[in-house]
């Protein structure tokens, strides 16, 4: 019927229009996908993986890395990760050319040839619908004929040819149909495939390529933890001479020998602020070697501000937060018993801490004996250099830690510097590694403090522990 071949028609426009818009869906799909290759699509393997970015980028590190040398960390760290970089390129190398071929190239089929197919079907069916509805109609006439007709003989005859005609129609229809459908079917669960597909290759991909980057990743990390020029500024003081080999801290013995030679006479030093920018180049320099240190000779401003950033950049003061309560305590002694009891704190600090403090104290203590010229005494020192020695681990701003310590640490460190050799009686070699040039002492100059530290009498640990045993000792 009229309304029938209607319906029909509907139905296979609507089943047209679906297929177009998948048709659709997948050449810009494809389209996108092919602008996120990195390759040129369609080339072989080599020249695909000499025109990845990543296989530039693992050229100029390698590159970078012989000119810089294997005696570089960053020249070692460029070359092992230009490595990486070509091992991560030749991953995706591989990665593009199976989505090229288990993705791009079926996906085109179907955008380009398949769906185009389809649709071809549906209108070839939807004419052989038409053919058959016009042969079914035909038949209809014609056996209506035989009822209503004389010729009988002959109207039968050509009605049989017509069912005949019918039968061929239908059979087409049928098979038409079968094979839309198959097809339909087919290439529905092909394009479902090819998306699981895309996503399998893309997780099986960056699965390798983290292989790639766990298996060099250990490398590095042993040759950042082997090397031993790394920044002093913000380390631990342990771990900086243990990985360097140094008894005193690198900026420490830099900072006191360019001192010793240009600033011993500069008025306000550690008082002073020095440049920004210099004092930035400085303690850069500081971080990477001892060789590039002649510029700053003279600003020992610069010098001197470089050695209260590393003092204050330490994750623990050198006097130690462990002992904080006790240098506290001490300074709040009796004047006649206050020495003593900074001494037995101060024998108490870690070897390295101490081995350190005694270094900054001597020098500091040298310094001050200058203090007509540079106005630098020992009370002045330890007001500006204190704080960096020393401060509480409890939470707060620098301002409110500085407050609530700064008088109680001038009262420690003050007395330290006046005693320096009481507290230390051991001659310091200032030039300890031997790398620096030791200034010329000045003829007939006083290296001690203007006391006789043979006075001041010191009481031994031991003589701490009971009257009986509290004797004091003078020591030569």
């Amino acid at each position: 019927s009229p309304t029938c071949r209607q319906e029909k028609a509907c139905v296979i426009k609507k089943i047209e229009r679906r297929m177009e818009l998948v048709r659709v869906v997948s050449h810009n799909t494809h389209k996108r996908m092919v602008s996120c290759l990195q390759g040129h699509i369609g080339a072989d393997a080599e020249k695909r993986h000499k025109k990845l970015p990543l296989t530039a980028l693992s050229q100029a590190m390698v590159e970078g890395g012989n000119q810089l040398g294997e005696d570089s960390l960053i020249g070692k760290m460029m070359e092992v990760c230009g490595e990486a970089e070509n091992r991560l390129a030749s991953e995706l190398m591989q990665h593009e050319l199976q989505i090229e071929k288990d993705v791009l190239d079926p996906l085109s089929q179907l955008a380009e040839v398949d769906i185009p197919n389809i649709l071809k079907q549906r209108k070839q069916l939807a004419k052989l619908v038409l053919d058959y509805d016009s042969a079914r109609a035909r038949w209809l006439q014609a056996t209506k004929s035989i009822i209503s007709g004389t010729n009988t003989q002959a109207l039968t005859a050509k009605a049989d040819l017509l069912k005949e005609e019918v039968d061929e129609a239908m059979n087409k229809v049928e098979l038409c149909k079968v094979t839309s459908m198959n097809t339909n079917d087919t290439h529905s669960f092909v394009a479902y495939c090819l998306f699981f597909t895309l996503l399998e290759a893309q997780a099986d991909y960056h699965r390798k390529s983290l292989t790639v980057l766990e298996s060099v990743l250990p490398t590095i990390q042993a040759q950042q933890d082997s090397w031993t020029e790394k920044p002093a500024f913000g380390t631990g003081l342990d771990e900086h001479l243990k990985r360097s080999g140094r008894e005193i801290a690198l900026p420490i013995e830099a900072c006191v020998m360019m001192l010793l030679e240009t600033g011993m006479k500069e008025e306000g030093l550690f008082r002073i602020a020095a440049g920004a920018s210099k004092l930035k180049k400085l303690k850069a320099a500081l971080d990477c070697s001892t060789s590039q240190l002649e510029e700053f000779y003279s600003d020992p401003h610069a010098v001197a501000g470089a050695l209260k950033s590393y003092l204050r950049e330490l994750p623990e003061p050198l006097m130690t937060h462990q002992h904080y309560d006790e240098w506290i305590q001490a300074s709040r002694q009796d004047p006649d018993k206050r020495l003593q009891a900074l001494w037995v704190v101060c024998d108490k600090l870690p070897k390295n801490n101490k081995n350190n403090l005694r270094y900054l104290v001597k020098f500091l203590a040298k310094l001050a004996q200058d203090s007509e010229t540079n106005k630098m005494t020992p009370s002045n020192i330890a007001i500006v250099l204190g704080p960096n020695l020393l401060w509480a681990k409890t939470e707060g701003s620098l301002a409110e830690m500085a407050a609530a310590t700064s008088v109680h640490v001038v009262a420690i460190v003050e007395p330290v510097i006046q005693h320096a050799d009481w507290f230390f009686p051991e001659d310091v070699d200032f030039n300890v590694s031997g790398v620096f040039v030791m200034p010329t002492p000045a003829s007939n100059h006083n290296n001690h403090l203007d006391y006789d530290s043979g006075t001041i009498e010191r009481k031994r640990p031991g003589s701490m522990v009971g009257p009986e045993n509290d004797t004091p000792r003078k020591d030569k």
